[in-house]
């Protein structure tokens, strides 16, 4: 086998182990990213508002509002990649009142407002996978567009509940750049070759 077919395999299998690890971890995500990225990721909210009854009904919850839909991106604070793509149904009632106001002032992501906190959570993934770009939909089974550029491969994505008790206070749906990796390795051989040239 030449060289070059083994790094293919190889970089093919580390790619696919991360995002194994992505999808599937219970942990707070954007630590994971912010270690892929090597920088610090920042949030970048594009809508935050109080949702209707009709899509209250559609989340399977129809009293005990307000509800609230977050959409965001998180961002590379020096590259800025756009590393994820996220929407959320805040279900006010099921989550401490202080941490609904941190999310509310739309400073920081969800997961590192509950993180500040010392919150214990519990986090139940209940589906993740790959799908087109044509195919991404928000939690109300919506077509919504991602905010990534670029798109050559399918988008992985995760979606899960936060729990703070018995019922779940927060049910995010995530999306992540396929070229997370690719970024990343972009970036070591750029500042590789920047250490040479020095």
């Amino acid at each position: 086998m030449a060289d070059s077919q083994f790094e293919r395999k190889a970089s093919d299998f580390l790619h696919g182990l991360i995002f194994d690890l992505l999808l599937v971890t219970d942990g707070r995500t954007t630590d994971l990213l912010e270690m892929l990225l090597n920088e610090k990721i920042i949030v970048d909210v594009i809508r935050q508002e109080e949702i209707g009854g009709e899509d209250a009904n559609l989340m399977g919850e129809s009293s005990g509002g307000p509800y609230y839909i977050r959409e965001s991106v998180l961002i590379g604070e020096k590259s800025g990649f756009v590393v994820s793509h996220n929407i959320a149904v805040v279900y006010s009632k099921h989550i401490p009142p202080d941490l609904f106001e941190k999310i509310a002032h739309q400073q920081e992501g969800i997961g590192k407002a509950i993180s500040s906190f010392g919150m214990p959570t519990f986090r139940k993934v209940v589906d993740s996978g790959f799908m087109n770009e044509a195919e991404t939909i928000d939690l109300f089974q919506r077509p919504i567009k991602v905010h990534f550029s670029n798109l050559q491969n399918k988008v992985p994505y995760k979606r899960y509940y936060i729990y703070f008790g018995r019922k779940p206070g927060i049910q995010l749906l995530e999306y992540f750049h396929p070229s997370i990796i690719g970024h990343r390795l972009q970036q070591g051989m750029t500042k590789e070759q920047s250490n040479k040239e020095e």
